[in-house]
């Protein structure tokens, strides 16, 4: 299938990467941009990877490219709802002012509001699978702007996309996976 990263085409297995997690390729899976979606399952019940996505403050130790996260704002709860993110996506280091809101405990939306780039936006979705197991999809879309874009073709560009969306859920259920021992 032409457009696609390797391993989404329709007629292929879902490929088990380690950590507890099992991908679940959907459909349209691979958009135009830096965005996309990815799903996996969890060995963990939903509250646990929860708690763990909303631990924004520790995105920097699990989540690969992010190398800097500091809450500007926090809501009633002591939770960050306004951070600043620093990432290293590959030809520059980029920062955003991100605006996070919670539904617990199934969804976390973000919404880029100022910095490096025209748009990104996204989501973590969970659903309690039962026995202790959850499905966690990872949406992002990204609109890096025309200077960037002209820095962002060809190999960087599925390598920064790998980055992006293939691999949260792995990272997530890694994450989840060492916070309980």
């Amino acid at each position: 299938m032409a457009g696609r990263p390797r391993g989404y085409g329709a007629a292929e297995e879902p490929r088990v990467p380690t950590g507890g997690v099992r991908w679940i390729p959907t459909k349209g899976q691979h958009v135009a941009g830096l965005g996309g979606t990815s799903t996996g399952e969890i060995d963990a019940p939903i509250d646990e990877v929860w708690a763990t996505l909303t631990a924004i403050d520790t995105i920097v130790e699990w989540q690969d490219g992010i190398v800097g996260s500091e809450p500007l704002e926090r809501n009633a709860e002591g939770e960050p709802v306004l951070v600043k993110i620093t990432a290293d996506v590959k030809v520059k280091e980029l920062s955003v002012i991100t605006r996070f809101s919670r539904q617990a405990p199934t969804k976390l939306t973000w919404k880029v509001e100022k910095g490096d780039v025209k748009k990104l936006d996204g989501s973590w979705t969970l659903e309690d699978l039962g026995g202790g197991r959850t499905k966690a999809t990872y949406e992002i879309e990204v609109d890096p702007g025309r200077m960037l874009a002209m820095l962002v073709r060809g190999p960087v560009e599925e390598k920064i996309r790998q980055r992006l969306v293939s691999t949260r859920p792995a990272e997530l259920a890694a994450r989840v996976a060492k916070e309980r021992g």
